[in-house]
């Protein structure tokens, strides 16, 4: 029996199903390890997750004050609690930012010895002068003499630095955040800004918004405050912008001294170039002032930013150590590398992911690596004119490594090539000229062929990541790149694509080389040189178990909670395949609004009477969209108030709304609804949706021509006259072509089976990457059930989470249509009928069989009906 718990900041009565889920996750958090917990849309699972997770917060809090105040009753306390407990002779807990001092080394400045010589230079029209200037100004970009461990010796010069991130803070800001206590917290994670932005309003419903420290974390693209860096629009240029503000950081540049390669700089007072960075006290006034303030979201720090002229990207990221909740998006916090860079240590403490039924795909996509042929070249080119350059001046060490580095972008270059031959070692490079004839196909590899068979096996790319992060060639190189193209005043390449971003993939590509051989696959797409996009190579990661795990092993507990997790194990196999399936925690709660409150019904039959096939071979037949045209202009008539219409992609949506358009049904449906569409930029979603519910608030009605997996799928609310109806067009399967999709249904269908061959080499032809799906089809029919179910799976969880969008709260109410035959029948006559992978709430109450549309009309009529009698009784007793 669950234990029960006193949860009296919930601002509402709970309903019993709410106070399971608190107490639910209240025990879990005690016991620790891995949870799911399922909640419906709708059904106050933020509310219920804050109640529940900081109630506990607050309770261990106590208990670790009252043994320390008691004495050593080590004893009755589990260890991890006792981790937190705190002397001041001896700390248990060490800040992050404390290792940062150690390995802290300043990415030395690019352009200012150019701003302060060279265009003097310019300005005197003297050649000569200026090449004088410009030798010396190389020098910035020269390398420390460099030696591997194995050949060290008295005389080696090497010094730990960063990567690729650089960090705002000075050394005194770093001595402070080192000298906060990181006691217990909780870091709650969501998929995007819009949904981190709700789950701080629901926070501020309830007492726990003053009585504890609470941060938002963001991107730089949605924190950044200085104009000049958020003009680029760009958000990797954005984030590069930043960095590269952050490095140039000496104030006198007139004392820097050119002593030699082996000299030592003196340090000078630090000044960042940017503006809202210069002032450090500024930013300790702002992380003071959130802390008196009750939780703040990304647009709260904006503003508060703007009006004390200070950073809030840095500015937040100070505050993490410190807070007792961080709210954070999932790319943050899932990413080993962001969370040394933001300073978030989890050990010992709760993780909370949300939205957590795309958790798997999610962990892999953000692990991918791609590089493209321009951007390979790019790098090449750079490497080369910086050999050229600085050749005479290196020692054995760097050269050594910057050769190896011009024969891996060689290497890389080869399969790219019109005759890349992928099938045997192959020492030269391919030079052939690509035909513009005919698009090139591609292929999927394992990594160890594809090393192999670029015959680049033997290089240990785990000492030469290490030199490119501790040489700091990559801003050196890049740096020299971007001056020679400031000189040569070609200003437009800098703008579009920096050297920077090039390096930055190619590094990315590197790590992903490193990887386990079964970890992912490398796709390699040749393309005709009339193609914007060129080629490129990408790194598909198949498993992020590995990933997961480093996050498992650190928290005290980590918990996934959704509104449809099923199926369990299929997540369990994929995020955590060492967790036995009795050791997993889940709890699942059905729904607060009753079956009466919701109308699902699958329609197979339009108002003339065709069957609805939406598959792919048939939704684009006239036929098939003028009989969907006409069943929503009679849903137009039967349902009030607002109208949601999801299709599986933009693009058939924009097929279909030309189609009406054309035929005269646009206008047909205009006559008693106003029509939106939701556009493909997300900036415009928001004005799109407030003309949406204006319309329906004048009592014209609106319908909304949605997309799955778009914007309105994801986060927003459409609760009471906002969604009367939410019309499901299909089954949303994923494009069966996609090369990256079949990789991992590969890999699905052989989890756990010992004797599924994979095969190390799979040959594609043209047809395949010019859209025929016939291929994909193929691979999925070959699947004997993991592969066919991940499959469906990921069509089901879209369809959920579309349809989740409709019913918000208790005394809500709206109509589920699922237009496609099938939808219909009996799903207990086929084990893999799509319905029976509908929320519980929703299934258990399908029309899964009518006569014909007729019968869909007359249920909706009378639905409504009702509910319009029920509203109006309920209208006239208050």
């Amino acid at each position: 029996m669950t234990e029960t718990h006193d949860f009296s900041a919930f601002p509402y009565e709970p309903y019993s199903i709410q106070t399971d889920f608190m107490n639910a996750l209240y025990q879990f958090l005690d016991k620790g390890g891995v949870s799911m917990l399922e909640s419906p849309t709708g059904t106050g699972k933020s509310l219920s997750i804050i109640c529940s997770a900081l109630q506990w917060l607050i309770d261990q809090k106590e208990k670790a004050k009252s043994h320390k105040v008691d004495g050593n009753d080590d004893e009755a306390e589990p260890d991890w609690i006792r981790d937190f407990t705190l002397n001041d002779d001896k700390k248990t807990i060490k800040s992050p930012f404390r290792l940062r001092k150690h390995a802290k080394q300043r990415v030395p400045q690019i352009f200012s010895n150019l701003i302060e010589g060279n265009f003097d230079a310019r300005k005197e029209g003297d050649d000569s002068v200026r090449k004088d200037l410009a030798e010396v100004n190389d020098q910035e970009f020269l390398l420390e003499e460099y030696e591997s461990d194995e050949d060290s010796s008295p005389k080696s010069k090497r010094k730990p630095v960063r990567g690729f991130e650089s960090s705002s803070e000075d050394e005194e800001d770093e001595k402070e955040c080192s000298d906060d206590e990181q006691g217990l917290k909780v870091f709650f994670c969501s998929r995007t800004h819009s949904q981190l932005s709700q789950f701080v309003k629901e926070l501020r419903k309830t007492v726990f918004a003053q009585k504890i420290k609470v941060v938002c974390l963001g991107s730089r693209n949605n924190l950044c405050i200085n104009e000049d860096v958020l003009k680029i629009g760009n958000v990797a240029r954005i984030n590069e912008r930043c960095l590269e503000l952050q490095k140039n950081k000496k104030s006198q540049v007139s004392k820097r001294k050119n002593l030699g390669t082996n000299a030592r700089i003196g340090r000078t007072k630090a000044s960042c170039k940017c503006p809202m960075l210069r002032k450090q006290k500024l930013q300790r006034e702002f992380k003071a002032e959130i802390f008196q303030q009750e939780a703040m979201d990304i647009e709260d720090l904006v503003q508060l930013g703007r009006e004390m002229g200070t950073c809030p990207y840095y500015g937040s990221r100070r505050m993490a150590p410190t807070a007792d909740l961080v709210i954070l998006p999932y790319q943050s916090l899932l990413s080993k590398s962001s969370r040394e860079s933001l300073g978030l240590n989890l050990k010992n403490n709760v993780v909370i992911i949300d939205e957590a039924h795309n958790l798997a795909d999610t962990l892999l996509n953000m692990n991918d690596a791609k590089i493209t042929v321009s951007q390979l070249e790019d790098v090449h080119c750079s490497i080369e004119n910086y050999l050229g350059r600085f050749q005479n001046l290196l020692g054995a060490g760097n050269r050594r490594y910057i050769q190896t580095l011009l024969l891996l972008t060689l290497a890389l270059l080869k399969p790219l090539a019109s005759d890349g031959n992928l099938n045997s070692r192959n020492d030269g490079l391919n030079t052939g000229t690509p035909s513009k004839s005919k698009p090139y196909g591609g292929c999927s590899m394992a990594i160890n062929d594809f090393l192999f068979s670029l015959n680049i096996d033997n290089i240990n790319l785990f000492k030469l990541l290490a030199y490119i992060k501790e040489s700091n060639i990559v801003h050196k190189v890049s740096g020299y790149g971007e001056r020679v193209a400031m000189l040569q005043k070609d200003p437009g390449a800098h703008e579009e694509m920096s050297k920077l971003s090039s390096f930055r993939a190619f590094s990315d590509m590197l790590v992903a080389l490193t990887n386990n051989n079964g970890d992912g696959r490398i796709i390699i797409s040749r393309t005709s040189s009339s193609d914007q996009q060129g080629g490129y190579i990408k790194y598909v990661m198949l498993t992020g178990a590995k990933l997961f795990s480093e996050v498992v092993d650190e928290a005290h507990a980590v918990i996934l909670a959704g509104g449809t997790l099923q199926p369990i194990e299929e997540t369990r196999e994929r995020l955590f395949p060492w967790l036995p399936s009795n050791q997993l925690q889940f709890f699942s709660c059905s729904h607060i609004v009753p079956p009466e409150s919701i109308m699902p019904i699958a329609v197979s039959h339009g108002p003339s009477g065709q069957s609805f096939d939406f598959s792919h071979g048939s939704r684009s037949l006239a036929g098939m969209i003028q009989e969907l045209g006409l069943l929503i202009s009679n849903l137009v008539a039967v349902v009030p108030e607002g109208v949601i219409v999801f299709f599986s992609s933009f693009e058939y949506e924009t097929q279909v709304h030309t189609a009406w358009s054309n035929s005269g049904i646009l206008k047909r449906i205009m006559k008693k609804k106003r029509v939106f569409r939701e556009p493909r930029r997300n900036t415009e979603v928001e004005a799109v949706l407030r003309d949406y519910k204006e319309s329906i608030e004048s009592e014209k009605g609106a319908l909304m021509l949605a997309v799955v997996g778009g914007k309105v799928s994801e986060g927003i609310n459409f609760s009471d006259s906002m969604c009367r109806c939410v019309v499901m067009v299909g089954l949303p399967y994923p494009n069966p072509s996609d090369i990256e999709l079949l990789e991992r249904i590969k890999h699905i269908e052989g989890l756990g089976d010992s004797d599924f061959a994979k095969p190390s080499l799979t040959l594609v032809d043209d047809s395949y990457y010019s859209g025929d799906v016939k291929a994909g089809f193929g691979v999925l029919n070959g699947c004997k059930r993991r592969g066919k179910e991940y499959y469906e799976n990921l069509c089901m969880k879209a369809v959920n989470q579309s349809i989740g969008r409709a019913i918000r709260h208790a005394k809500d109410y709206a109509a589920i249509l699922l237009v496609d035959a099938r939808y219909s029948g009996d799903p207990s006559k086929r084990t893999s009928h799509p319905s029976n992978k509908l929320p519980k709430w929703i299934k258990d109450h399908l029309v899964h069989s009518t006569k014909g549309y007729g019968d869909v009309h007359r249920l909706l009529h009378q639905f409504f009906k009702h509910k319009n009698v029920e509203n109006s009784s309920e209208t006239s007793q208050h």
